[in-house]
Parts: structure tokens; sequence; C-alpha cells
């Protein structure tokens, strides 16, 4: 028999919130125009090795290769930390929109997606860097999300990239472009 909400302990309720907020996570998918899901590759894409060595330069050779995008977001993905990445990606996709009508319209879905309190894809930002961008709603231009979006990347440069480059993942790429090169079957 089914009870009201009204008639559930509080407890019961935050563990239907919180699985609420998790369902959602897994069912998530961004519709702005950043296309996560094209980053992914095949675990049997070859990159090159002067590609892949290339990302250990810098964080932001990383991002500015489409190849490097793809290695780092599948890396956080078995770490269930792409978030962050996904929100970088949004925001530099947002800055190419043009019209002040889909502007609004964009930046409050990033702002539910991934700024906003207990958002399916929350990302770790500090009280007031959410309130700032939350107040740059109102004035919804190409610069509403630089705070945050500076943070992130600062965030993903000093934690996840530095994890990634020690990863067995990065490794195991680094051996398959070498073998590659080199014509050898990698020891798998």
């Amino acid at each position: 028999m089914c009870r009201g909400l009204a008639s559930l302990p509080t407890s019961c309720l935050e563990r239907a919130k919180e699985f609420k907020t998790r369902l959602g996570i897994l069912l998530h998918k961004p519709d702005l125009g950043y296309k996560i899901g094209s980053l992914s590759r095949s675990t049997k894409q070859r990159y090159a090795l002067e590609e892949v060595l290339g990302w250990k330069e810098s964080f932001d050779r990383l991002l500015r290769s489409k190849s490097g995008l793809a290695a780092f977001h599948g890396f956080l993905k078995t770490e269930f930390s792409e978030e962050n990445l996904e929100f970088w990606l949004a925001c530099e996709e947002y800055k190419k929109t043009h019209s002040k009508a889909k502007l609004a319209a964009k930046a409050n879905r990033i702002f539910e997606d991934f700024v906003q309190n207990e958002a399916p894809k929350e990302v770790n930002l500090d009280h007031e860097t959410r309130e700032a961008t939350r107040r740059n709603l109102t004035i919804a231009n190409s610069a509403c999300f630089e705070e945050a979006q500076a943070k992130t990347h600062t965030l993903m440069e000093k934690d996840s990239y530095p994890r990634f480059l020690k990863s067995a993942y990065y490794r195991d790429l680094t051996e398959q472009a070498t073998s590659h090169r080199t014509g050898k079957p990698t020891h798998t």
C-alpha cells in the first residue's frame, strides 16, 4: 500500500532524494551542443606516440587535442569524476553562442546541470563562486561562467591531470602507441 510522501520519515525522503539525484546523473544526456559522447573512443583507438607524449607537456595541450580530450574523458569516467571536464567543455561551447536569446537558455541549463547545489553533475565550487555565477545569469553573456570555469580548469590541472599522467590508463595508451609505432604487440 502506497503512503503519501508527507507521511514518510525524513530519512526515507532524504534517501529518495539522493537516489533521484544519482539516477539523474546516470540518465543525464547533455543537449547543449557539447557532445561528450562524441569524445568517447573505442578502446581499440590508436594514438600516435608523439601525440600521447605531447599530452604530458601541458594540461592545455591535452585540452586542445581532440583525442587527448577523449582519452582524458575516458580516464575521468573510470574515476566517476567526468563532470569537471564536461562543465569546462559546456562553457567552451557556450562562449561560441552568438544569439542573445540562446545565451540565456543555455546559461540556465548549464547552471542547472553543473553549478546549482545538488545539480545532476554538480562541480566542486566554493559558495562565493557559485553565488557569483548565479548573479551572472541575470545578464547572461559569454563571460558569465568565466570564474567558475577557471576554477574548474585549475582543479583539473592540479588534481585530475597529474593523476591521469600517473595512471595505468595513460601508461597503457603510451604502451599501445609505442607498440603501434614499432609494430610489436602490446602485453595486456
